[in-house]
């Protein structure tokens, strides 16, 4: 009962960074000197229910969508979400049916991480929300939806593939191609096929759809590492689940990457979408957010 019920508050609020992170950033930049009554310690209250209390038009983001919703954009963000690409003057509501006669109007800011409005350094998308600003880390955020959507397709029988054009062979040591080679059969549930290509080298014949074109060699060679480090030590679930893990980092959208504005709200909306989406694979947060009032008081304005 313990662990299923922590089990369940984590998930409820799994979407949601953690608010010390915001806290710390906004500490970064006030002064030494405070003036107007501001309070050194003040942190901002978080989200109320995070994500999974927040309802619009009849849709909720839950993980029972999350993958038709992930399946629309991915992989790689290259296509448009049918929820994502919103023009200032169009009316939309979640869940609306489309078409020239829908009136509904929805301004995209009330979406809990808000409308996309640019990218910095091709790395950070900076997004208005109604009380604030969000500011998300491209690569971490998508890491985590591929990671997520990878271990969805687990759950249902076997990460979807794709045939290599022309199948690679990637060197190893003969200790880690030997080590690759035996767990085929456990890689081959998350879409990626070897096979043992004389000593010291494995021969890979398909790779997960999701992560769309991908560095194989160098992807080999990390769950060579992986399998090294802590192959023997996990369960099998687990074990599966640290390889998912480095899979999906190979899928993701790089930093340095610029994105269109329908790609970048395409990203907010499956956040939204997706469990855990706060913190990536590794424990980082995604996103930063920002209340209206801390950043008035950055400048003295409150």
């Amino acid at each position: 009962m313990i662990v299923g019920g922590l089990r369940h508050a984590l998930a409820g609020a799994g979407h949601r960074a953690a608010t010390t992170v915001a806290t710390d950033a906004l500490n970064g930049f006030r002064p030494e000197t405070r003036t107007g009554g501001y309070t050194p310690g003040y942190v901002p209250p978080p989200s109320a229910q995070g994500f999974s209390a927040w309802k619009m038009g009849g849709w909720a983001p839950s993980g029972d969508g999350m993958g038709r919703a992930l399946a629309e954009v991915l992989p790689g963000l290259t296509a448009v979400s049918a929820r994502s690409d919103y023009p200032e003057t169009q009316g939309y509501a979640p869940g609306m049916a489309e078409g020239p006669t829908a009136q509904v109007t929805f301004d995209p800011v009330d979406f809990p991480l808000g409308a996309a409005r640019a990218q910095v350094h091709e790395t950070y998308i900076v997004a208005q929300t109604r009380d604030g600003v969000v500011i998300v880390d491209q690569h971490a955020a998508h890491e985590r939806l591929v990671y997520e959507r990878m271990k969805v397709e687990m759950a249902e029988g076997g990460v979807a593939r794709q045939a290599l054009l022309l199948p690679e062979v990637v060197e190893l040591d003969p200790a880690e191609a030997e080590r690759v080679a035996a767990k085929a059969d456990e890689l081959a549930a998350l879409g990626l096929m070897v096979e043992p290509f004389g000593p010291g080298a494995v021969l890979v014949r398909e790779t997960p759809a999701l992560l769309g074109e991908t560095d194989v060699a160098g992807l080999i060679r990390d769950i060579a590492d992986d399998l090294a480090e802590n192959g023997q030590a996990l369960a099998l679930k687990e074990r599966l689940e640290e390889v998912c893990s480095t899979m999906a980092c190979h899928g993701s959208v790089r930093a340095g990457r610029r994105l269109t504005a329908p790609e970048m709200n395409a990203l907010l909306r499956q956040m939204e979408a997706t469990p855990h989406s706060g913190q990536c694979n590794h424990g980082r947060p995604t996103y930063v957010e920002l209340k209206l009032a801390d950043i008035e008081r950055l400048f003295g304005r409150r």
